[in-house]
């Protein structure tokens, strides 16, 4: 089976952890998206995070 995991994504802006995803352990850049943060209130980028 293929490794497999979990990373988190926290607000740029905030810094709240709002987002978990498995994606699989080879790949070597940090996920970033574009998420609604609800404590900012609007849609952020979302970060890669421990």
């Amino acid at each position: 089976m293929a490794e497999r995991v979990i990373v988190t994504l926290a607000c740029s802006e905030c810094k709240r952890r709002n987002y978990h995803f498995a994606r699989g352990k080879k790949k070597e850049f940090k996920l970033e998206l574009k998420k609604f943060c609800r404590a900012c209130g609007h849609q952020t980028l979302h970060r890669e995070t421990k």
